[in-house]
């Protein structure tokens, strides 16, 4: 979870700081809007295939991150919709 927290403070926090979402507001990465929100559920394998692939404002990071970092950032922000976000 360490390693992710180092790869989403490096490429997802300008835009999802604190959990939140800067360009869709409703769109967080809270455990609520994960459940509601994204597609094919709230779990990491969902969170891969959004980081990888990009949706609407989200651009892709398949070719910009490695499939370890962006395991280890899904890890992060599933573990952390659970704990809550500081």
């Amino acid at each position: 979870v360490a390693a992710g927290e180092q790869v989403f403070s490096a490429n997802c926090a300008a835009c999802h700081a604190g959990g939140q979402n800067v360009i869709m507001p409703e769109k967080t990465l809270e455990k609520d809007a994960l459940d509601q929100y994204l597609a094919g559920g709230r779990k990491e394998s969902s969170v891969v295939t959004q980081v990888t692939n990009g949706k609407n404002a989200m651009p892709a990071f398949g070719g910009r991150l490695s499939d370890e970092d962006i395991a280890n950032v899904a890890a992060y922000v599933i573990k952390t919709s659970e704990t809550g976000w500081d």
